[in-house]
């Protein structure tokens, strides 16, 4: 018998808690059919398997429709690389110096290999090439990208095609990170922005049976096909006991609470640590930054949906609606600590700020001082929102992976503190 459980608290994209969703009138869509026919087929799914349908259904998904818009103002979200140019350009810096810095220390040059999982629309890729070409890198051998969406494949390649026939590399799309070849011979930089927040993941809650799944449904009722809901499986199954006993962290949590995991989360860090490492697991042949929101622990009620920048409900519009969830870094740790170095998380804020963002700020500021003054302001205001301990600057942690030498900058013990007259 499936027990209905009480609605989630959802909340804004990248926040750790918000009002309520907007509440809304459940749309008739093409895939809300095709998942409220497989619910009467097979019974309730996972979270899981719901949140792979709305993004990723191979036509009615939100990533997979051309006609959906999703980053930007006209879209239903704008992330840090599409605010600032400079939020891109210090990403590149950090991964840039840890490949010079290692051949540095090794004496011998290998050739640099840029991955990117998730790229949008692949502005923050623009920025770190920019970057890389005025270091002199002129050893770029490829760039890859980790998208399964053709749409956003022909929006990054619009967008990079120029500085891959300026500098001489090869764009390489791939469906996962496992499809990428690991090598000996180059210096691996991974960079994931927002890429795992959008990974299906799993809801647990831990009873006196032991952990069982909380699924999704359909309502009861005449108009049950337009209306989804959360149950609670009858028992524990072999999935929910091997997620809820996945990390020892979740052995002490008491009965009565819910844990969101991600198994494919887990297996694709895995897979950027290994490749980062190289073949062999000697020493790391690369470096790599994960930054998204979440904390260093598994968090309960964070999966949410947005529209138009705004809150709505997760079950309402399935595919025209983004989905996402918060990170656990801890988790994230775990899957690749025996492999490569981790490093932090660090909070955004403390990130950018102790990687020079004021004076990058102030530098085009100088740059441009003749300028409109409405420009320099917009820039100031972009700056203080990366770096807000309220917003961006404290929900978005970086998470550094590999690098040159024991101790890598930023991720050393740091003071977090207004800089440079970037008011938050």
């Amino acid at each position: 018998m499936w027990r209905s459980c009480r609605p989630l608290r959802h909340a804004f994209r990248g926040m750790s808690s918000a009002p309520a969703a907007l509440p809304s009138t459940p749309t008739p869509t093409p895939l809300r059919k095709i998942i409220a026919d497989g619910i009467k087929a097979t019974g309730p799914i996972p979270l899981a398997t719901y949140m792979q349908l709305c993004l990723g259904h191979p036509t009615q998904g939100y990533y997979m429709d051309p006609t959906n818009d999703i980053f930007g103002a006209k879209g239903d979200f704008v992330t840090s690389p599409e605010m600032s140019s400079v939020f891109g350009e210090i990403i590149g810096v950090w991964l840039v110096f840890q490949w010079l810095e290692t051949v540095k220390q090794s004496g011998k040059m290998v050739p640099l290999r840029l991955v990117e999982l998730g790229p949008g629309r692949g502005v923050l890729l623009h920025d770190i090439l920019r970057v890389a070409k005025q270091f002199g890198a002129k050893d770029l051998q490829s760039v890859h990208l980790v998208e399964t969406s053709a749409t956003l494949r022909t929006l990054q390649a619009t967008r990079l095609k120029s500085a891959a026939t300026e500098q001489g590399f090869a764009l390489q799309w791939h469906d996962s990170v496992e499809q990428i070849e690991q090598r000996e011979d180059v210096f691996t930089a991974v960079v994931a922005h927002e890429f795992f927040d959008a990974l299906p993941f799993h809801l647990l809650e831990r009873t006196e049976q032991g952990w069982q799944e909380i699924l999704v449904a359909l309502a009861e009722g005449p108009n049950e096909a337009q209306n989804l809901r959360y149950v609670l499986s009858p028992q524990p199954s072999a999935a929910s006991t091997l997620l809820g006993n996945s990390s020892a962290r979740f052995a002490t949590l008491p009965v009565g609470s819910r844990i969101e995991v991600s198994p494919v989360a887990f297996r694709t860090m895995r897979s950027v640590g290994s490749l980062i490492a190289g073949p062999t697991l000697h020493e790391p042949k690369g470096c790599g930054l994960v930054i998204d929101y979440g904390d260093a622990g598994a968090s309960s009620n964070s999966f949410r949906a947005f529209r138009n920048h705004q809150i709505v409900d997760p079950f309402d519009d399935p595919g025209k609606c983004d989905l996402t969830v918060n990170i656990d870094f801890a988790y994230l740790s775990e899957a690749v600590e025996d492999i490569v170095p981790v490093r932090g998380p660090l909070t955004q804020a403390a990130f950018l700020q102790n990687m020079g963002l004021s004076m990058r700020v102030q530098a085009l500021l100088a740059k441009h001082a003749g300028g409109a003054e409405k420009e320099q302001d917009a820039l100031m205001e972009t700056a203080a929102r990366l770096v807000d301990p309220q917003g961006m600057g404290g929900q978005y942690k970086v998470l550094g992976l590999g690098g040159a030498g024991a101790d890598v900058w930023p991720f050393v013990p740091v003071k977090e503190e207004k800089v440079g007259g970037l008011e938050h």
